[in-house]
């Protein structure tokens, strides 16, 4: 199900995240395009801006600034969403998400097919293995990004 065109998309996705993990953040990047094009790109920065909600879906919806709609995008993001990003993705009506991978954090992939969002996994190597790393550096940080 992945195009060229998700797989581009997403290794921009992936390079947020990791300039996330090179300024000492939570390694989630994102993506919103449309037709092929990106309207913005972002990256956690609760650890950066000390922002709890600045994640790395809602800081790519914040660099886009307001759109007329959001039904003819795709958000790629490079770890499967929160709660908090997946209600935003319902919110906006962003009809297709692409996960770069869930193995380190299982999202709201069902909840969001649940109500007709197109729910793609890349199961991207690279995404796992940056997380991983992540979680194995700086548990203390993960724990706090996913609230435990």
């Amino acid at each position: 199900m992945m195009t060229p065109e998700d797989t581009k998309l997403l290794r921009v996705a992936y390079e947020e995240a990791l300039a996330g993990y090179n300024e000492g953040g939570c390694p989630i990047g994102s993506v919103l395009s449309r037709g092929g094009k990106i309207v913005s790109q972002g990256r956690n920065q609760r650890v950066q801006k000390g922002d709890p909600i600045a994640h790395g879906e809602m800081d790519a919806l914040r660099n886009a600034g307001r759109q007329q709609t959001y039904r003819d995008t795709t958000l790629y993001t490079s770890l499967s969403p929160c709660m908090m990003c997946s209600g935003t993705i319902l919110q906006f009506g962003i009809p297709r998400v692409v996960i770069g991978e869930n193995t380190n954090f299982g999202g709201n992939e069902e909840f969001l097919r649940s109500k007709g969002v197109e729910v793609i996994i890349a199961n991207d190597s690279d995404c796992v293995n940056l997380m991983q790393l992540f979680i194995t550096e700086k548990p203390e940080l993960w724990a706090e990004d996913i609230a435990e």
